[in-house]
């Protein structure tokens, strides 16, 4: 067995101690680092925070020949066993790889375990040193006589490590235990209130994929794990995170946790919640049934694919509308995180740049390496295909000849591939036979096309109506602002806009406006006079330069208004029918 062992070697300076014990070597080794984790497709090179490699067999000590960034060659002499010793800076707090001080540890494998090339098959597992009094440890990995036991490399590199004190609790769900880990977390933390919810969601989603539970064994299954386990960092400011096969990596602002006597769901709890399904749904689609590419990762360089608009959109479709399907929400509140999605779509002119198989396939050098023009030059795959979801789903129920849904086409897809990889082909296939020929061309159209998407019309077969919003001054003018849209900063200005035609750039500072001094961009409506022209005369810093720059106020309808959806005053009855199969699953 492959073994690391991985200790503090010094908690303040951030730094774990990992030492690589590999049997019965072979005449020469290769090992190298992962250089992505899967999950989140950007190269991080976590080969840079490796430090202090030395190599021996025995009491001799071997020279080690470095081939590339990230990889190490090392002649062995006779079969004792090679012992690697390294450390590994780690102070990256998200959930993407590691992070060590005197009051949390937190790792994922694939930066701290080197791969013995050509060995990857072999049983691995993960040896921990002493650790703080008071200290725990969370994985989902099965461990074995103090040690953590994986069958290969890639199940070693899919199972997290959180260290530390932190709150922990158990439930089952689909007859399998879950775990909830959470560290960071206020007093005033409502543990119960997590935890029956997150369980909510869970039997929820174990029951879409296998069935309901006593509905007889033919339709119930038990979910693909033995064991599954959250770990929860609650942090000042935060969001986000990382599906494993067993578990999953999140962080979140320990504000937006449920407190203590406060029944009322605020927006950040809403949000947190969603991230929980989000993550948890990703158990399937994508670490399970996941694209034909990723069939097998190629951990030294970037793995493509066009198909992420399916499994990050899709089940960015899915993670909101279990919230309501649990009854966690009402329709109301839904439609609120819809009407919030469609107007990030919308109001990217990026999105008539790229198709999302386009965007899905760049994600590596775009999505996750954002700039001031990301909006005008691509579209998210999560939230263009949250929304292809949806309408590929009413697409499907609404059809008077063959109706069927997306819960359909998901679950298809889970039997026909035994819950592995799949292509675009075998999902159009699908679409194919439970929609008709026409409902695939269709499918085909959205994922590879820059149209907008039908959804007016289609929401309103549900019962929903397209309404408008009001529009914020930064929206009409075409800016993105700092600090949430509360700064006077410009973080991105929109393609075609008025702003981009009058020259404002990111980086600007907006100061005044008509001679007046600002604190916020929409006081600058109050600078107008009602019987003179819409004009606004711009005082900006740039690069510690003042400018006047002067732009005339897009008159109503110039700029789209946000879209606001909502219950129809009186639906039909074939509306009402569909939402309720709709809410149903």
């Amino acid at each position: 067995m492959i073994v690391y062992r991985v200790e503090i070697a010094d908690a303040h300076a951030h730094l774990f101690q990992v030492t690589l014990t590999i049997p019965a070597p072979s005449e020469r080794l290769t090992l190298s680092l992962p250089v992505w984790i899967p999950g989140s497709y950007l190269v991080r090179e976590f080969s840079r925070h490796l430090q202090g490699l030395s190599a021996r067999q025995g009491q001799r000590e071997l020279p080690l020949h470095q081939l590339r960034k990230n990889a190490w060659q090392v002649d062995c002499q006779g079969r004792a066993a090679l012992v690697l010793s390294y450390q590994v800076y780690a102070f990256d707090s998200s959930v993407r790889a590691a992070f060590l001080d005197a009051q949390r540890g937190f790792f994922n494998p694939s930066s701290l375990c080197l791969r013995v090339q050509g060995r990857e098959q072999e049983p691995h597992a993960i040896e921990l040193g002493p650790l703080p009094t008071g200290w725990q440890v969370a994985t989902a990995m099965a461990v074995e006589q103090g040690r953590y036991q994986a069958a290969d490399y890639d199940e070693l590199l899919d199972h997290p490590f959180e260290l530390g004190r932190f709150w922990r609790g158990e439930f089952m769900a689909g007859g399998v235990p879950h775990e909830l880990v959470v560290a960071g977390a206020l007093p005033v933390f409502d543990a119960d209130r997590l935890l029956a919810d997150t369980q909510r969601l869970c039997e929820a989603q174990i029951a879409f994929w296998h069935g309901r539970r006593g509905a007889g064994a033919a339709a119930a299954g038990k979910p693909p794990f033995e064991r599954y386990v959250f770990l929860l960092n609650a942090v000042d400011e935060g969001y986000g995170g990382l599906e494993h096969r067993a578990s999953t990596a999140l962080i979140a602002s320990r504000r937006d946790l449920p407190v203590l006597g406060q029944s009322e769901l605020s927006d950040g709890y809403v949000r947190l919640l969603g991230l929980v399904s989000h993550e948890y749904f990703h158990t399937w689609n994508v670490k399970r049934l996941r694209p034909a590419e990723f069939e097998r990762y190629d951990y030294e360089q970037e793995n493509y694919t066009e198909l992420l608009w399916f499994f990050e959109g899709f089940t960015s479709y899915y993670d909101d509308l279990f919230l309501l399907r649990c009854g966690l929400i009402d329709e109301a509140r839904y439609l609120k995180l819809m009407s919030c999605t469609l107007n990030a779509v919308l109001a990217a002119p990026g999105r008539r740049q790229q198709s999302l198989a386009q965007a899905s396939f760049d994600a590596w050098v775009r999505y996750y390496r954002p700039d001031e023009n990301t909006p005008n030059s691509t579209v998210s795959y999560y939230a263009k295909g949250a929304l292809l979801a949806w309408a590929l789903d009413l697409s499907l129920r609404s059809s008077e000849a063959q109706a069927s849904s997306l819960d359909d086409l998901m679950r298809l897809l889970w039997q026909r591939s035994a819950g592995g990889p799949v292509s675009e082909a075998q999902i159009l296939q699908a679409a194919a036979e439970l929609g008709g020929p026409a409902r695939a061309d269709e499918l085909r159209q959205w994922v590879h096309g820059t149209d907008d998407l039908p959804l007016p019309v289609l929401l309103e077969r549900l019962g929903l109506r397209w309404g408008s919003d009001k529009i914020c001054l930064s929206r009409r003018l075409g800016l993105r602002l700092d600090k949430g849209g509360e700064g006077l900063g410009v973080k991105q200005v929109l393609q075609g806009s008025a702003a981009q035609r009058a020259g404002l750039a990111a980086g600007d500072e907006i100061l005044a406006c008509n001679g007046w001094r600002l604190r916020k961009l929409e006081e600058a409506l109050l600078t107008l006079r009602p019987e003179a022209p819409q004009r606004l005369a711009l005082l900006l810093a740039r690069d510690q330069r003042l400018l006047e720059l002067a732009l005339d106020l897009p008159l109503d309808g110039q700029a789209e208004a946000p879209v606001r959806l909502s219950l129809a005053d009186k639906p039909s009855a074939r509306a009402l029918s569909l939402r309720r199969a709709w809410l149903s699953g």
